[in-house]
């Protein structure tokens, strides 16, 4: 049998959200439990094993690290049984391990695919994170504006104050003065413990989450994922890679960028078309999550295309087992 090697989203968007399914429910297994490190694994182990059965020709351009610092999903990795499309892979098997453990909203499974050469290779670094919703001008704000800029250009360009505008910002030390700055413009903060795919993916949707922008600085490769997210939902992304060090700044060259100060837009980030799956671990604010019953698990996917714009939410319910 013959398999095809254009990159055929609508085919493959079936086959990526049984892989962000497989995941989240081998995680969602550990639930409350305590254990960061079990539920990562099972969410990695089931994934890859998962991911080898598409038709793909696929490579881990944006995975759980570098390859002596990951058994598994590494950065650079084949997956796919090799018989199809080349394909970029960006994935987070698990978006939130400590909200897995501790029970807390918003933990998923995430996974997004695009054409070879489709997406940035973004080493581990850190992200300084900008974006917006869909509805607004071209670059109304900007990376170069300090935050009370962004927070007054937004409020200007939707017409109304900025005590209307609520951002969306990840609950860390370092994010201490960006926080105070925010606040003294009148707009209020909504912080979150981890998970900044979702963070920013809650900006496309304000009707649903009540988020106007979310900023501060966060990890590379989850940028690229959630630039991925906005490109199917709608909505303005911005990330510059932030280094602290001469090992960092080696990671990005061995990962073949060359302009350490640039500016990525959404579209730099992932710059065809590209597909995209997110299952709920733990309940949030896009789907919920997996339903454990000694009958029966359930699961929620997102499940999205660029091309289309399409957004499906497929739900997926599998019988328990029993011996």
């Amino acid at each position: 049998m013959s398999h095809p090697t254009d990159f055929n989203d609508r085919m493959l968007s079936l086959g990526l959200a049984r892989v962000s399914e497989r995941a989240a429910l081998a995680a969602a297994e550990l639930i409350g439990r305590g254990d960061e490190r079990a539920a990562d694994q099972a969410a990695v182990d089931a994934m890859r094993d998962e991911l080898n059965r598409l038709d793909i020709d696929g490579v881990v351009v944006i995975g759980e690290g570098e390859r002596d610092e990951a058994p598994m999903l590494y950065i650079g990795e084949k997956v796919g049984n090799g018989e199809g499309p080349a394909v970029d892979i960006a994935l987070d098997p698990l978006e939130g391990t400590s909200l897995t453990a501790k029970d807390m909203p918003n933990a998923l499974a995430v996974i997004a695919m695009g054409p070879r050469g489709s997406m940035l290779h973004a080493p581990d670094v850190y992200m300084d994170k900008l974006a917006i919703g869909p509805g607004y001008p071209t670059d109304v704000v900007s990376l170069e504006m300090s935050p009370s800029e962004r927070v007054i250009a937004l409020a200007a360009a939707g017409g109304c104050s900025p005590a209307d505008i609520t951002v969306c910002i990840l609950e860390r030390p370092r994010h201490d003065e960006l926080v105070a700055e925010v606040r003294g413009t009148g707009a209020a903060v909504r912080l979150i413990t981890d998970g900044d795919v979702a963070g920013a993916m809650h900006v496309a949707d304000h009707d649903l989450t009540g988020i106007d922008m979310y900023m501060g600085q966060g990890g590379a490769p989850e940028g690229v994922l959630a630039a991925a997210a906005l490109k199917c939902m709608g909505g303005q992304m911005w990330g510059r890679l932030v280094f602290r060090n001469d090992d960092e700044r080696a990671r990005a060259r061995r990962a073949g960028i060359t302009d350490l100060d640039r500016v990525y837009a959404r579209d730099d980030m992932v710059t065809r078309g590209v597909i995209f799956a997110a299952t709920g671990v733990t309940d949030g604010s896009f789907v919920k999550g997996v339903k454990r019953d000694v009958r029966f698990r359930e699961a929620e996917t997102l499940l999205m295309r660029s091309k289309t714009g399409s957004v499906r939410h497929v739900i997926y319910r599998n019988p328990v087992q029993r011996q």
